[in-house]
């Protein structure tokens, strides 16, 4: 049976890192043009944090809900766009990861991740997650559980 709107499934679970991760950028951008003491300190933690969240959610996505649904639906396009799309994301993960020092190129980087990572939402909250809660095979419902675990999971492990 397909997933209601209002029920709490898989597309509800992935939103809220969406939300969660626009706050963080919201913060950097508040701070990114000041030069008061610290705040390089501040947007490189901020940077951190953005990355280990997009880090962990990217993984959610490729490896549990991008493959249930590329079994469940017959256009697959959408799919294929949004793990370019993480390709081109992670690329500027990586080079921010590298980076240990807060430059004008620092903050370009997270801006444009930020501008990559709006997009890739736009699509997923206008193409994507429609999709998946029109297919009646997908149980988004128990894949948010699988996502929740998984989620803990890697979440501990970079912790550690």
């Amino acid at each position: 049976m397909p997933t209601t709107r209002h029920a709490s499934d898989a597309c509800t679970l992935l939103d809220a890192d969406h939300k969660a991760v626009k706050k963080l950028f919201k913060a950097y951008e508040e701070i990114a043009h000041s030069s008061a003491r610290g705040v390089a300190q501040r947007k490189l933690d901020l940077a951190r944090e953005i990355c280990r969240e997009l880090t962990v959610h990217a993984t959610l996505e490729e490896e549990v809900f991008y493959p249930a649904l590329r079994a469940a639906l017959k256009d697959t396009a959408p799919l294929a766009e949004a793990e370019v799309e993480h390709a081109s994301a992670k690329e500027l993960i990586t080079q921010l990861e590298s980076m240990d020092e807060v430059d004008e190129m620092f903050d370009a980087k997270v801006k444009v991740l930020g501008e990559h990572i709006d997009h890739h939402v736009k699509e997923e909250r206008g193409q994507i997650f429609p999709k998946a809660r029109a297919a009646r095979q997908l149980d988004l419902v128990a894949m948010k559980d699988d996502l929740q675990s998984r989620k803990e999971a890697l979440m501990g492990a970079e912790m550690a």
